[in-house]
């Protein structure tokens, strides 16, 4: 919709950004400084910025459902749906109902594609068929817990189905029975970057606080936090850093074996750890062609 500005001209927001036309109507490839600097054209911009942030806030609260395993009300799909930020951050994700014990249904799966208040909740499951899921709860499961998922991902892609949270194509890690016995994650040992700056700004663009030499990653499971902790350094910001163990502690800053780690916080401590170490200074072989 077009408003009406100074000296004939009208605005708007199209996709976020803020467009115009002149008195004769037609739309100008930029918008002209007096008229971006008006009321009118400052208040569709904080408007904008305040839709982005709402997006964004949806699409967080979607993530932090998935990554805490966070029993969801089918009431509150069914209240949040019209909103067409909430549903493009809901739209197309695995999701299954949860049973009067809490207890995941994983036969129940499937990809989120509609919301009625009568009928419930529209998925499309394993087989490609459209299925109702009308339990009182459900959840977004974190991908290292959904059955079938492999059939899923085909689906999704074949039906080119867009998540806005990495969810199926998520990359997820197991602990080994090796792994599983130990207290710490020593594969990532001895990831060199030039200089300590370097991976801290890695963490920075990736999201991944750092606190006293350690990237961390907090997760809630089963309503119990456990952080993840990977060593990056604390030397001087330009000193070498070398990665070390992966770690994870509890409340108390107790490190757990691994075995005591449920499959997510493993699984998104694992996937932190490979994001950072991929980032390493990888020395060329000695006679490799250059």
């Amino acid at each position: 919709m077009w408003l009406e500005a100074d000296r004939g001209y009208s605005v708007r927001l199209a996709e976020g950004k803020l467009a115009c036309r002149n008195a004769n109507g037609k739309p100008l490839a930029s918008v002209p400084k007096w008229l971006k600097d008006s009321d009118i054209a400052q208040q569709l911009l904080a408007l904008g910025e305040w839709l982005d942030e709402h997006r964004r806030d949806c699409q967080q609260q979607v993530e932090t459902w998935m990554l805490r395993s966070l029993p969801v009300p089918r009431t509150v799909l069914n209240e949040v749906w019209s909103d067409p930020d909430w549903r493009w951050s809901l739209n197309n994700l695995v999701i299954a109902s949860l049973d009067k014990t809490g207890t995941l249904d994983k036969n129940t799966a499937g990809l989120l594609r509609e919301v009625d208040q009568k009928r419930g909740l529209g998925v499309v499951d394993i087989d490609g068929e459209t299925q109702w899921l009308t339990a009182s709860e459900i959840l977004i499961p974190h991908p290292i817990l959904i059955g079938g998922l492999a059939e899923l991902q085909e689906i999704a892609s074949d039906m080119q189905f867009a998540q806005s949270v990495d969810q199926l194509f998520r990359p997820t890690f197991a602990a080994t029975s090796d792994q599983q016995k130990s207290t710490a994650i020593r594969e990532f040992q001895g990831g060199r970057f030039e200089q300590l700056t370097h991976v801290l700004s890695l963490c920075r663009r990736l999201g991944v606080p750092v606190r006293g030499g350690y990237a961390c990653t907090k997760v809630w499971e089963n309503g119990v936090p456990v952080e993840a902790r990977f060593w990056i350094g604390n030397d001087a910001p330009d000193m070498e850093a070398l990665t070390e163990d992966l770690i994870f502690v509890d409340s108390e800053q107790r490190p757990k074996m691994i075995g005591e780690v449920g499959p997510v916080t493993f699984s998104e401590g694992m996937h932190m750890a490979t994001r950072i170490y991929a980032k390493r200074v990888v020395a060329k072989e000695e006679g490799a062609e250059l």
